[in-house]
């Protein structure tokens, strides 16, 4: 096994046996891949794939009657990591355990401590949330999710609130940029029509 400390409980193992035994064909393997930030942490990818085509740029992981293929560049957020198997009434998925913090750039950690601290406990009250998708230079990009995606007072959210907050906290942020769809929320202030182009295309 490779020296990367990936913890499987039970339920977690029997589920993957489970989904791998149901394809009924050889050579399967489970793909892990940190796939970028939500609001409650990092975001994670499962994937059914080909052991043998897979295996190059990934950690391989054995747990006897499966292998578990670690996305390299993702094998240093997933150190330590817990994945179990959860089942609530009708609902049931993966859950993660993770002791990394989603952020190793200074000012990348100070702005989502202002997030976590201030920001999204006084949106979680109207069912919104920020989440930070990135720092580059001085400038942070976030986006506006539930109840503040489409909300016709997102803007003022964004600049009274969200990046008055930001700049206040941490000095070397000077620009923070919404990158959210809000046309694709309940209640749009924005048409497709107007454009807009993302920062990140």
């Amino acid at each position: 096994m490779a020296d990367l400390d990936i913890v499987l409980t039970d339920k977690a193992r029997e589920q993957f046996t489970k989904f791998l035994e149901a394809e009924e064909e050889e050579g399967l393997a489970i793909r892990l891949e940190v796939a970028g930030h939500g609001p409650r942490g990092f975001n994670y990818q499962l994937d059914l794939v080909s052991e043998a085509e897979e295996i190059d740029n990934h950690t391989v992981l054995d747990f006897d009657t499966f292998k578990l293929l670690v996305h390299s560049p993702s094998a240093e957020h997933l150190e330590g990591v817990t994945i179990d198997f959860l089942q609530r009434g009708l609902e049931s998925g993966f859950h993660f355990e993770n002791p990394n913090s989603q952020w190793s750039d200074p000012l990348a950690k100070a702005v989502q401590e202002v997030l976590d601290t201030q920001i999204n406990p006084s949106v979680a009250g109207h069912g919104g949330y920020v989440t930070l998708l990135d720092v580059k230079g001085s400038t942070a990009y976030i986006a506006l999710g539930g109840g503040c995606q489409g909300c016709g007072m997102a803007d003022v959210t964004l600049k009274q609130g969200v990046e008055v907050a930001i700049k206040n906290a941490v000095p070397g942020i000077e620009q923070v940029l919404d990158t959210t769809d809000h046309a694709a929320g309940e209640n749009p202030y924005y048409q497709p029509s107007q454009g807009g182009g993302s920062p990140f295309a």
